[in-house]
């Protein structure tokens, strides 16, 4: 038997995520649906799979992340903005400023009033800790909620980010997401590659982990602005907590078949 579900497609930065509204948390999605739906020929395409349920722990909706791969995430910072948007979108949430919990942890977001079908949100990506680092060797591990190696170089061109990224997976038991950054006036460029996803044009807590290692390395301050390949996001840094600030746009809305009851 067929039964369909609704979900909505969001971006910000170019890191793309499909969004679905479920407060019962009827659905479950299987990991063969999120690899399906994530697929960026045989299904809708996107970076991750969010499923948004109800009230928890303090937040007035809760979220939960799977990568492409079907495999779970602890946070994505950009996955998070996305979700901002579409409750506010969809009239779960008054805009302002709520908490929404993630599986790592509570986080304060804000959602300034829609423009057209964009919108600025930001968000508290909690305490930032560096793991460890290698000044010298030019590499930094940080803990945004999920892990992350930073690479400074000098230049970003020439890069095979999509190698050098899967054989740096094998350093970390259940992979690490990789950042390459280089200093620019005013912040940082970036590329990433995530682990369960691959090479993706944005990461909001991999930009978090640059702008904590862009400081480490004394290439950047406080605020930085981070270039992705997609688009540029601003990530602000009191001590060890983390703001990221950005565009929201919603793609698109989509009817979707299930070949299962639920």
């Amino acid at each position: 038997m067929t039964t369909t579900i609704g979900i909505s497609k969001h971006e910000g930065a170019g890191n793309d995520f499909l969004v679905m509204i479920d407060l019962e948390d009827r659905v479950q999605l299987t990991t063969a649906e999120v690899r399906w739906l994530a697929d960026r020929h045989l299904g809708l395409g996107a970076d991750g799979v969010i499923t948004v349920t109800g009230p928890s722990n303090g937040g007035e909706v809760t979220m939960h992340l799977r990568n492409a791969d079907g495999s779970p995430a602890e946070i994505s910072g950009n996955g998070l903005r996305c979700v901002v948007h579409e409750v506010v979108r969809s009239g779960v949430v008054a805009q302002g400023s709520f908490s929404i919990m993630t599986d790592a942890g509570l986080r304060r977001v804000h959602c300034e009033p829609p423009a057209g079908r964009s919108a600025m949100t930001s968000a508290q990506m909690g305490v930032i800790s560096v793991l460890s680092e290698d000044l010298a060797g030019r590499q930094v591990t940080v803990d945004v909620g999920n892990p992350h190696l930073v690479v400074l170089l000098d230049s970003l061109e020439g890069l095979d980010a999509a190698r050098e990224g899967q054989a740096l997976q094998a350093t970390r038991p259940g992979g690490i997401n990789v950042e390459w950054i280089a200093p620019r006036p005013g912040g940082l460029d970036l590329v990433v590659f995530e682990r369960g996803v691959g090479i993706t044009l944005a990461c909001g807590s991999g930009s978090c982990a640059a702008a904590v290692a862009g400081r480490r390395f004394g290439v950047s301050g406080d605020h930085a602005e981070i270039t992705n390949p997609g688009g540029v996001l601003l990530v602000d840094l009191e001590d060890d907590h983390a703001t990221l600030s950005g565009i929201v746009s919603h793609v698109a809305d989509a009817v979707v078949p299930l070949e299962r009851n639920l």
